[in-house]
């Protein structure tokens, strides 16, 4: 159809062969005539149009207007058959473009119903049917109208899908659930459909529903501590625990998804519908097929399926266990971590301690397997006292460390056999648990179980050559290493220590030697039996005599005192004084050689 502008100008054909023959009233009401046959239009509207004439790449399209639009054939590709005739929906952009072409499009035509139709769906509740395009990051894309929308996993089904690719492709009934106008967006929903009819089936089995009811059902989901079963519209749960009489880590190990199962009711709440399901329930208890030969004393074989800080347990047939305590793994007294013996998957053999088949509780042990070492035969000779050993510190107390020297076999070290020259309080200023430590037998004790222990013995008393340097009178170097309230406590040659009284630590100058000070002491008593010896630096320049005092012994008997006295008496006073320097030169001899013989033990240590 060719335009007819509104404010054509008829004088310039008049006379000219066109129009000549009409007067103005006659025009006036021929372009009023031809104003009544066409359409007013308004543009960003749908309107309907017929197909004038087709090319390979444009529509022509008559929606009763002035003049014909335009239309690209790209925009009914879906439309192959398309011909004049044909009447089509089309979108008014401009009802005059720059060149006077009425401007049409039929993709926004298709957009603008689509939407039209999308929100009339959400309005009225209606079903949609819609094409799956293609898979999407927590979803599926579907056409509906021309429009894509999104459907998430969560609304595809009722149970959950693990595979959205075996939707694409393929139509599918939704229903609109939301519309975003801000982002276009539009929310779709398969799953609405199924749970309508899924309601009444679910009301029914719950009004049915009972306690020790056998129902078969699908695994639909499987978690860490169980499984959901879908019952036909209600779901129940699957404990672990529930699953089997054997000790299971993970429901995958004997269930596999979309497995059809059948499950017992355990429980129910109707009001928070929560049904719990049991499998193992529909099997005996294993303990009833417990072989009567399993008794107290007899062993059994079986597999580690748990390790706990007090012991593990060992599955002799499947949800049948006994404990090991860890008391029970090895005979050593000092328990350890169950895991430095055994783990989860182990098979081994173990012997019933106790049993108790009403109760269902066994009781095992694995160190039974081996021989008592406190039974061997060999005991008393290996261990015999004076007999040298290495052990290791296995605990500390305040009166001595426990020295494990075998498995099952410990012994005492009191803290007073640990060495000869220092003073210890505690064993820990000596050594640390976990240290091996070199012993000797003092004392054994094969009914109580009870061996005593020395580290020091292991070397000779060198108080016996202590006797002989540190005389009572003998001046040495020591050094002030603490002070209490009456007593400094002193560093002497050779590695020990000697006591002071505070006020025998006065100076020529009158003042008192301090910690850290080394000066020379006089020796004024010693006691071999207590390890003790006292000294005095005032003597050093003082020059008062100093009192002996007797070395600790045994006192004599009434004959050895006879003899004594008779031999004292036929002594003549030549003879005392001969042996007095012979005495005095003896001492100094000895004195010598203890002295060299403490030298080579210090180079030794070094």
């Amino acid at each position: 159809m060719t335009k007819v502008k509104k404010d054509f100008d008829w004088d310039l054909v008049e006379g000219k062969g066109f129009g000549g023959n009409y007067t103005s009233d006659q025009k006036a009401q021929m372009e009023a005539a031809i104003e009544a046959t066409l359409n007013s239009v308004t543009e960003k509207e749908v309107v309907k149009g017929v197909v004038v004439s087709k090319t390979d790449r444009e529509v022509i399209i008559n929606i009763g207007f002035k003049s014909d639009g335009l239309v690209s054939a790209s925009e009914f590709r879906d439309m192959p058959d398309l011909k004049a005739g044909d009447e089509v929906e089309v979108y008014i952009e401009n009802q005059e473009d720059a060149n006077g072409q009425l401007t049409l499009s039929r993709k926004l035509a298709k957009v603008m119903s689509a939407w039209t139709n999308i929100e009339k769906a959400l309005e009225e509740d209606t079903i949609i049917n819609g094409f799956v395009k293609r898979r999407t990051k927590g979803g599926l894309i579907v056409d509906i109208f021309g429009i894509e929308a999104f459907l998430p996993g969560s609304q595809i089904d009722v149970k959950p899908i693990r595979d959205f690719d075996i939707f694409v492709g393929k139509n599918m009934e939704v229903k609109v659930v939301k519309i975003n106008h801000t982002n276009d967006n539009v929310v779709v929903s398969h799953k609405v459909l199924i749970e309508k009819d899924l309601e009444a089936q679910r009301q029914l089995i719950l009004n049915n529903l009972d306690k020790g009811q056998v129902l078969e059902g699908v695994i639909k989901n499987m978690t860490n501590f169980g499984v959901f079963i879908d019952l036909g519209g209600v779901d129940g749960l699957l404990h672990i625990t529930d699953i089997s009489w054997g000790r299971i880590n993970h429901p995958q190990e004997v269930l596999k998804l979309d497995q059809k199962i059948q499950v017992v009711v355990l429980d129910f709440d109707e009001n928070k519908k929560r049904i719990s399901l049991g499998m193992k329930q529909l099997q005996a208890h294993p303990w009833e097929a417990l072989v009567a030969d399993v008794e107290v004393g007899s062993k059994v074989k079986g597999k580690i399926v748990n390790v706990a800080d007090y012991g593990a347990f060992l599955e002799v047939l499947p949800g049948v266990e006994g404990l090991i305590h860890v008391s029970e793994m090895s005979w050593s007294q000092h328990l350890r971590n169950p895991q430095d013996f055994l783990k989860v998957g182990d098979e081994m053999e173990a012997v019933v301690l106790t049993l108790d088949r009403s109760e269902r509780k066994m009781s095992l042990g694995i160190k039974q397997l081996t021989e008592d070492p406190w039974n061997k035969t060999d005991l008393l000779s290996k261990y015999a006292v004076g007999t040298k050993h290495k052990g290791t510190v296995r605990n500390l107390t305040n009166f001595g460390l426990f020295l494990e020297l075998e498995e099952g076999i410990d012994g005492l070290v009191h803290v007073s056999d640990l060495s000869w020259t220092k003073k210890i309080k505690h064993p820990s200023e000596f050594v640390k648990v976990g240290d091996s430590l070199d012993v000797i037998v003092i004392e054994l004790d094969a009914d109580n179980r009870r061996l005593a222990l020395g580290h020091k013995q292991l070397e000779e008393n060198p108080w016996d050559t202590f006797e002989s340097v540190f005389t009572i009178g003998s001046t040495h170097k020591a050094t002030v290493i603490s002070k209490s309230d009456k007593m400094a406590t002193l560093e002497l040659p050779y590695g020990i220590e000697g006591l002071s009284p505070l006020k025998q630590l006065t100076k020529a100058d009158e003042s008192a030697a301090e910690i850290g000070e080394a000066l020379d002491f006089v020796v004024t008593e010693f006691h071999k039996d207590e390890r003790k010896i006292i000294l005095s630096h005032m003597r050093t320049f003082s020059g008062a005599p100093v009192e002996e005092v007797k070395v600790e012994k045994k006192k004599a008997t009434k004959t050895t005192e006879k003899t004594a006295t008779a031999t004292a008496e036929k002594s003549t006073m030549g003879d005392i004084g001969a042996l007095s320097a012979l005495k005095e030169q003896m001492e100094g001899v000895e004195r010598e050689q203890a002295i060299k013989k403490l030298e080579k033990k210090s180079k030794k240590a070094e």
